[in-house]
């Protein structure tokens, strides 16, 4: 019965694959169901090439609001850029999918070497937001992170306590506010944290939840984003 059930899946998918082929988010060209980008597109995607262990851009903006350890950016996310389509398409077009895409490019050019952190953490929706949207972006990329590097990701160790608008819906100023409010849902000590977001604007939302963590006693910080807007 289930080898029976796995070949309808597959041959179901297969005349999905037919009657609506993947396309490329840019320039609409049919690619692999597996994939975002043509091959022509991915190389126009900034990514950042910034090593883990060593001090970056994100790393020198970090330091401004909160004592951390290092950091990681995979893209760039700048005005009308590829990167941002990208992240549009996670985030509000219900392609969760798009996720695991981005983990595995994450994992072709992020080492952590002696710096491997004890957890991930992913920056939670409020449930009503979470309910709305039908997943939270960053669930099933921190899960195919934490299944390649072998690290516990603790997708409910942090809630978040109020609800508001999208980040992209609100100007800068409004974002500069902080508005949301976070608390850990249990004591942790002892433990570098790696907290992953999609994307690094003002950094309020990383360093509220930073200092959170950081009231256990001995833990340290780290982040790893998606993209780094300018």
């Amino acid at each position: 019965m289930f080898i029976f059930n796995k070949f309808i899946v597959k041959e179901t998918q297969m005349i999905l694959d037919l009657l609506f082929p993947n396309r490329c988010i840019h320039c609409n060209r049919i690619i692999d169901s597996d994939v975002l980008v043509c091959n022509v597109c991915f190389e126009q995607i900034h990514f950042t090439h910034f090593e883990f262990s060593a001090e970056n851009n994100l790393k020198e903006k970090c330091k401004l609001l909160f004592p951390i350890e290092n950091a990681f950016a995979l893209m760039q996310f700048e005005q009308e850029n590829l990167s941002r389509k990208i992240i549009h398409e996670l985030k509000y077009r219900s392609r969760e999918k798009t996720g695991k895409v981005l983990a595995n490019w994450v994992t072709d050019r992020l080492d952590f070497k002696n710096a491997k952190p004890d957890l991930l953490l992913s920056v939670p929706l409020h449930p009503k937001k979470e309910k709305e949207r039908g997943y939270n972006q960053l669930h099933l990329f921190a899960k195919t992170l934490s299944e390649h590097y072998k690290i516990p990701h603790e997708k409910d160790l942090m809630k978040r306590n109020h609800y508001s608008k999208a980040q992209a819906l609100r100007d800068k100023k409004d974002r500069l506010e902080i508005e949301n409010t976070f608390s850990l849902t249990k004591n942790i000590s002892d433990q570098h944290i790696l907290l992953i977001d999609d994307v690094f604007t003002t950094g309020n939302t990383l360093s509220t939840i930073a200092w959170e963590i950081l009231k256990g006693e001995n833990n340290k910080v780290s982040v790893l984003v998606m993209a780094m807007d300018e």
